[in-house]
């Protein structure tokens, strides 16, 4: 009797496991601002970060990472006025200045970036995302041609392994994490998630 009943907490145990570490490998992905290029003054111009974007699809929840040289370039949230005219005016947050930083994007809707040094915003380092609220959804008063289908990042880097911090922090302004810590890869918590599963079968094969 406690031979079954050890068991089958360990079946449950592997499961709620499993349940967790799916969810986070659907609601959390990395977005390597520019890819390659990283965040920098484009040599195409702003095309190079608005092309990069439209080829995305930003959910809450999701984070953008920015890798830059500390000093050498910042990041800032701004009003889509300020956005378009690349002023440091009426900031949405502090201006973050050591990088490589990560954002994550915790409400819905169109968010805009600039550089605030020089004339690095004037040059094209600016960046506007549209934000779902889920997978799939409309992102209010969106303007824009939809992102298409998400693609896996190309150089996402390590913030934290534990659950708790799969879950979106429900904030009204991104949530800056600086350092070079970033989330897990959200493709690499899918393999271990199927991983458990597929023990968890196995074991229910074994007890029933």
């Amino acid at each position: 009797m406690d031979h079954k009943f050890s068991s089958t907490v360990v079946v449950i145990f592997f499961g709620v496991v499993a349940a967790v570490f799916l969810q986070c490998a659907e609601a959390q992905t990395v977005h390597v601002v520019g890819d390659s290029i990283g965040w920098t003054v484009p040599t195409g111009g702003a095309s190079a970060y608005q092309t990069w974007a439209a080829s995305k699809q930003f959910v809450v929840g999701d984070i953008l990472s920015f890798n830059f040289v500390t000093n050498a370039h910042d990041v800032l949230q701004v009003p889509k006025e300020s956005y378009d005219s690349c002023s440091s005016s009426n900031p949405i947050g502090d201006t973050i200045t050591t990088g490589p930083v990560n954002i994550t994007l915790s409400t819905a809707g169109t968010h805009y970036y600039i550089c605030t040094l020089g004339r690095h915003c004037l040059s094209g380092q600016k960046l506007s995302v549209i934000v779902s609220s889920s997978p799939g959804g409309v992102p209010p008063t969106s303007t824009s041609t939809p992102p298409s289908t998400p693609t896996t990042p190309a150089t996402p880097s390590p913030t934290s392994g534990t659950p708790a911090d799969c879950a979106p922090t429900p904030a009204s302004s991104p949530t800056p994490t600086r350092g070079t810590m970033s989330p897990p890869d959200s493709s690499s918590s899918s393999v271990f998630a199927s991983f458990l599963v597929s023990l968890l079968s196995i074991a229910m094969g074994f007890l029933f």
